[in-house]
C-alpha cells in the first residue's frame, strides 16, 4: 500500500520537446535560409552587350556598295563573311604539354572563346607522331564575336606587325576564302609580354559566301582590310 501511495504522489513527467523547438527556436538550417532570403535581393538583369560596330557598318554601307558594284539583283547574292577560323599548330605538343596549355590560354584571351584541341588524324613514324596525339588548337568565330575580332584585328593588331607593308592579295583559294599567316602572337594587345613562354604564330582563315576571289576581295576591302598595292596597280596609278 505504501508503494502505491508513493506512485500516486509522484507528478507526471513533462513531455520532452524536440531539440529544434526548444525555447521557440527554429532549426539551424531554416534560420540560415531565412537570413539569406532577407539579405539577398534579386539582382537586376544585366543589359545586353552592344552590337559590333563593324556588323552595322557592313549592313548599312558595305552591302549597298557591293550590290551596286557587281550588279547583284538578288540580295542573297551579296557576299558576306561567314566565319573566321584561327589555328595554332604546336609540333612539339606531345613532348611539351605545358606549351600547348599556354597556347590554348592565349588563343582564348585573344578571341574570347575557348579553343578546341586538335589531334593527329594519322600516325607518321618519321615525325614520331601517333594517331590521336594533340598537335595544336583552333577556334571558329561566328556572328558578333567574328565581327568584333575582325574590328580589333584590322584597327589594332595589323598595324603592330613588324615591317608591315600591306596584306598580300594572292592568298585566296579560288572560292572566295582568304588565308593569312601570322609569325608572332604578340601583335594582339590581349597578350601579356611577361607571361609569354614561347613565341609562336597562327593561321587565320576568312571564310566568305562569295564563291569568287574578286567579290571576296572587294568585300574584305570594304570592311577595311589593308591589302598590299600590287606592282601593276602601282604602275597604273603612277601613270
Amino acid at each position: 500500500m505504501a508503494d502505491d501511495k508513493e506512485k500516486q504522489e509522484k507528478k507526471p513527467k513533462q513531455q520532452q520537446q524536440p531539440k529544434g523547438e526548444k525555447q521557440g527556436k527554429k532549426p539551424k538550417k531554416d534560420a540560415e535560409q531565412a537570413a539569406e532570403a532577407q539579405t539577398s535581393s534579386p539582382e537586376p538583369p544585366s543589359e545586353p552587350a552592344p552590337r559590333a560596330r563593324l556588323w552595322d557598318f557592313y549592313e548599312q554601307q558595305v552591302r549597298g556598295k557591293l550590290q551596286q558594284q557587281f550588279g547583284f539583283k538578288n540580295p542573297h547574292e551579296i557576299p558576306k563573311l561567314k566565319k573566321i577560323v584561327l589555328n595554332v599548330g604546336m609540333g612539339d605538343a606531345p613532348k611539351n604539354p605545358k606549351g600547348l596549355d599556354a597556347a590554348v590560354a592565349e588563343l582564348a584571351s585573344i578571341t574570347g572563346q575557348h579553343p578546341v584541341v586538335t589531334r593527329a588524324k594519322k600516325a607518321i613514324a618519321n615525325f614520331n607522331l601517333r594517331e590521336g596525339q594533340p598537335i595544336g588548337c583552333a577556334v571558329t568565330l561566328r556572328g558578333g564575336r567574328m565581327f568584333e575580332f575582325l574590328d580589333r584585328f584590322i584597327s589594332i593588331a595589323v598595324p603592330r606587325m613588324r615591317d608591315f607593308r600591306g596584306l598580300p592579295t594572292k592568298s585566296f583559294d579560288g572560292r572566295g576564302n582568304y588565308s593569312l599567316g601570322i609569325k608572332e602572337q604578340m601583335i594582339f594587345p590581349e597578350i601579356d609580354y611577361d607571361k609569354v613562354e614561347r613565341i609562336h604564330g597562327m593561321d587565320i582563315t576568312f571564310v566568305t559566301s562569295a564563291g569568287r576571289d574578286d567579290t571576296a576581295l572587294a568585300l574584305l576591302k570594304e570592311l577595311g582590310m589593308p591589302f598590299r598595292m600590287e606592282a601593276a596597280a602601282a604602275a597604273g596609278a603612277a601613270a
